[in-house]
């Protein structure tokens, strides 16, 4: 059976890969899109410029320099778009090397981000504030046809992020800020299943173990690899709440220039669901073969409960981040702004992924991600009484660090941001923020094999993205 259980493992490895690519996207997965304030300068001095409640996400201490209590409602529209581009993409040489056929589908999948934070002066030098943000998505939507349909078609990651946090104002220059994060995770992969690779993989296995036995496999059905039209899918599903910390510090130099740094913790998130596989009748043929002699009552009759829908477990750990932002009045009318973040996802080196279906053993599957770094500049200018213009450009590596490593789930590339934005004051209590940013993708290339199958996706995508936000502000 060590052969048997060889095969199982790489397919094990198959479905765990898709469910960590759909795990890991900006740089990486995570979502910036926390303000539309910041968005106008590219979230250049995030954690410096502490004009509003949404400060309570970007730097606590921010808090500190905020009267009374305030509340900001935010929301953003994401327009992403993906178009892949071929460049060989085959078969695996023991299925022949053949070209793997489909259409070049844009997987872009335009998606809704919301904020919403409050932030009230307790006195004695003390705030308090809380944050509901979704730090972490993605979303890319194949076509069941598409030319990568074996490597992914749907993929969708949601979080949603609760973030009480507490500031004190240690002295006229030095405040500090603290908080918790209660985050709930929810992730969904869906790929189409090559029948006919499967199937002659399994005839294989048995015949490696017994030399002939794998005639009595019934592949029949199936007739070619990459034969779309007796694909199989799967489908997998899980969630998690989980939870971590973060703090920051703000030091004003002068009456005109501060700077901010702030922390977040990486969050260890545990997803537990299911997966659910939809079979061709040509791989139920199959896999029903099991039960028949001559494998009725031996050890290979285990192939039969192969690709059975069942429970799951993974873990991976969201990366920590570190921000330091600067910001300067030069004059009455303008200002500069400037940040660095670093995000540690040199952590994520792994994925486990537990099935409840024994046959199906527990699969690890590496990744190489590495840590990266987000560059920002802005400006602000205050053009009267009423109205704020925001400027700002940025540079966002990507920690995916080859073709090998880049997968259909996650096509990105370094991103160069350009923004802009606006404050409109409607009166002293109440203003609206409105911010665009068109970020321009490198050219991603990709040279990624599905673990198991080989089956090779070779090409390049071509990419950008447009995000429109609007934020009303609200004091009382």
């Amino acid at each position: 059976m060590k052969r048997n259980h060889s095969v199982r493992i790489a397919v094990a490895a198959a479905l765990a890969s898709g469910f960590i690519s759909t795990q890991v996207s900006a740089a990486g997965f995570a979502l910036i899109e926390n303000s539309a304030s910041g968005m106008g300068n590219a979230y250049a001095g995030a954690s410096a410029v502490a004009e509003d409640a949404s400060t309570v996400w970007f730097n606590p201490a921010g808090m500190t320099r905020l009267k009374g209590s305030q509340i900001a409602v935010a929301g953003h529209i994401i327009l992403p778009d993906a178009k892949f581009n071929d460049n060989g993409s085959a078969q695996s040489p023991a299925a022949g090397g053949i070209p793997l056929s489909g259409d070049t589908d844009d997987g872009g999948a335009s998606a809704f981000v919301p904020n919403f934070y409050y932030v009230t002066e307790l006195g004695g030098n003390a705030w308090f504030g809380v944050g509901v943000t979704v730090p972490f998505g993605l979303s890319t939507d194949y076509s069941d046809g598409w030319l990568g349909r074996y490597h992914a078609t749907l993929s969708e990651v949601s979080t949603i992020n609760i973030n009480p946090s507490f500031a004190f104002k240690h002295d006229d220059k030095l405040s500090i800020g603290l908080g918790l994060s209660f985050q709930y995770i929810e992730a969904k992969l869906e790929n189409r299943i090559d029948s006919t690779l499967t199937c002659a993989g399994i005839q294989q296995v048995i015949d490696a173990q017994s030399p002939g036995a794998g005639a009595a496999v019934d592949c029949s059905g199936t007739t070619f690899p990459g034969d779309a039209s007796i694909d199989s899918a799967q489908s997998l599903e899980g969630d998690d709440w989980n939870w971590g910390w973060n703090l920051g510090m703000l030091y004003e130099i002068d009456s005109s220039s501060r700077v901010g740094v702030s922390y977040r913790s990486s969050i260890d998130a545990n997803l537990e669901g299911d997966v659910d596989f939809t079979l061709d009748p040509s791989l139920q043929t199959a896999l029903a073969s099991f039960t028949n002699p001559p494998f009725a009552g031996t050890s290979a009759q285990a192939f039969a409960a192969f690709l059975s829908d069942t429970g799951v477990k993974a873990g991976i750990e969201l990366p920590s981040q570190i921000s330091v932002s600067y910001y300067r009045d030069v004059s009455e009318d303008f200002a500069i702004l400037a940040d660095i973040t670093w995000t540690e996802w040199s952590n994520f080196d792994a994925l486990v992924i537990k099935f409840d279906n024994l046959v199906q053993p527990t699969s690890t599957q590496p990744e190489n991600w590495e840590d990266s770094f987000r560059f920002a500049i802005g400006a602000n200018y205050r053009m009267d009484d009423s109205t704020l213009l925001r400027f700002g450009v940025a540079h966002d590596q990507t920690p995916i660090p080859n073709a090998e490593d880049r997968t259909a789930r996650i096509p990105g590339d370094d991103r160069t941001w350009l923004s802009l934005g606006a404050t409109f004051d409607l009166d002293a209590e109440t203003s609206i923020d409105v911010g665009f940013s068109h970020l321009i993708v490198g050219d991603a290339e990709i040279n990624n094999s599905v673990p198991g199958s080989g089956q090779t996706l070779t090409g390049e995508f071509d990419a950008d993205v447009n995000i429109l936000s609007v934020q009303g502000n609200f004091k009382f």
